[in-house]
């Protein structure tokens, strides 16, 4: 008896341990290729669009197109990285009025829903996170494959004052608007067929 539930105990082990060697290495598998990737936000000042973008960011992503309700999206951005590509407004953008880098110096998204939208679009919600700022955002996502990569494609909206982006004076919409968009490129390997 005891030889049966050894051999039993022992095979169930060496199932459980080849399945999992089997299907942790597809989600470990999908990485950010940052080199073909981008976040860019534009936001208007006086009535004239502004662009800068951040050059460092993560994602750490678990995607299966068949199973969206398991799948899940996370970023984490280096607020440090953002710039306007003007040095006398890059040196403001750290600064607690604006994004408060010292404070709070990455923002994040996680998701919590992904919907399909057939032909490759898809929704994204989640909680996006910026100054200690949590708010909802809905995200339209374009995948697009070539080869080994994937490309996610989107643009949305958020309300900078929703997240205390630009205090005090600053906070005049008159002079630099509430609304930014945030326009992404995002390339990713090892995510299966959609």
């Amino acid at each position: 008896m005891n030889f049966i539930r050894r051999h039993f105990t022992g095979s169930l082990l060496l199932a459980l341990s080849a399945f999992a060697s089997l299907s942790l290495p597809a989600q470990a598998q999908q990485k950010l290729v940052p080199a073909q990737s981008e976040i860019v936000f534009v936001s208007k000042q006086m009535g004239v669009p502004v662009e800068g973008h951040f050059k460092k960011f993560d994602a750490q992503v678990a995607f299966d197109p068949s199973k969206l309700q398991t799948s899940k999206i996370a970023f984490t951005v280096e607020m440090a990285s953002a710039t306007l590509g003007v040095p006398e407004a890059d040196a403001e953008l750290p600064k607690p009025v604006w994004f408060n880098v010292p404070g709070f110096p990455k923002a994040t998204f996680q998701s919590s829903t992904i919907k399909a939208l057939g032909g490759g679009k898809y929704e994204v919600a989640g909680q996006l996170t910026i100054k200690g700022r949590v708010n909802p955002v809905t995200v339209p996502v374009t995948l697009t494959q070539a080869g080994g990569t994937t490309t996610a494609t989107g643009l949305f909206t958020i309300k900078r004052l929703a997240f205390a982006i630009g205090e005090n004076q600053w906070s005049d919409t008159s002079m630099v608007a509430d609304d930014v968009q945030v326009k992404f490129k995002l390339a990713l390997t090892g995510v299966g067929k959609v």
